[in-house]
């Protein structure tokens, strides 16, 4: 994903990696979850014309690297998955509401990747489940 992209205004390549974690640092990103959490970030992203270059999840934390718009604003796409995986999933996982107050944190860390390439960040993020 190391392509220049653009909209009516702009001509970009920013490529962002970013983590946050469940409230409290749980342990509940697994199983159902895991599946059901990737496919909303999906979905949020595709919306957003926002490509996904690598995501993987631990049971207590999410990274993400992913190319947007700068006009759109990378915290607002976090924002956007951040809200609406947490709807989405303490409505079809009841267990969720019952084991913490909200689902996510509401800090994140966002990194550009401009420094390092994307294949050394890629490689990162997918050995992460490995540390």
């Amino acid at each position: 994903m190391d392509e220049t992209r653009s909209n009516n205004n702009v001509v970009y390549r920013c490529t962002y990696h970013v983590v946050w974690c469940p409230k409290y640092r749980r342990d509940v990103i697994k199983d159902d979850v895991d599946i059901r959490l990737k496919e909303t970030i999906r979905q949020v992203c595709a919306e957003r014309d926002a490509p996904i270059v690598e995501l993987e999840t631990m049971p207590d934390q999410v990274h993400l690297q992913v190319t947007c718009d700068p006009q759109y604003g990378i915290h607002r796409l976090v924002k956007q998955i951040k809200g609406r995986s947490s709807r989405l999933l303490r409505n079809e996982f009841p267990h969720l509401k019952s084991r913490m107050p909200t689902l996510w944190t509401n800090s994140y860390l966002v990194a550009t990747v401009g420094g390092a390439t994307l294949e050394i960040v890629k490689r990162y993020v997918e050995n992460q489940r490995n540390a």
